[in-house]
């Protein structure tokens, strides 16, 4: 992950809203699209990604499969029905918690 600290208490939540949207992705894969969605701004390194995901199967929210793809193989990640109601509640602690931040640092107009 880029050097950006605030990013690693996120890394669970991306993920899973990742796999919730696209199905089942291989690490690669999941490096390359955060890479696109933000704009290169947030780089996912293997360091930080596969222990999340190894983490993330622990818990039960995520399951693997293995293919041979060009004669390699290639584990893929998928939402178990427990991660995939994970994904509502990770979203909605991270939309509270984007809310309180933008009151805390005045970033948010004040309702009048």
């Amino acid at each position: 992950m880029n050097a950006n600290p605030m990013l690693k208490g996120t890394l669970q939540t991306i993920i899973l809203k990742l796999l919730e949207d696209n199905g089942r992705m291989y690490g690669y894969e999941i490096t390359q699209k955060v890479k696109e969605v933000s704009a290169g701004e947030v780089m996912l390194t293997e360091g930080a990604l596969y222990p999340a995901l190894h983490k993330l199967e622990g818990e039960g929210l995520l399951q693997t499969t293995s293919e041979i793809v060009d004669g390699r193989a290639r584990k893929y990640y998928s939402l178990t029905p427990q991660g995939g109601k994970a994904v509502t509640s990770k979203m909605e602690e991270a939309r509270a918690f984007i809310e309180q931040l933008q009151n805390l640092l005045d970033l948010k107009p004040a309702i009048k």
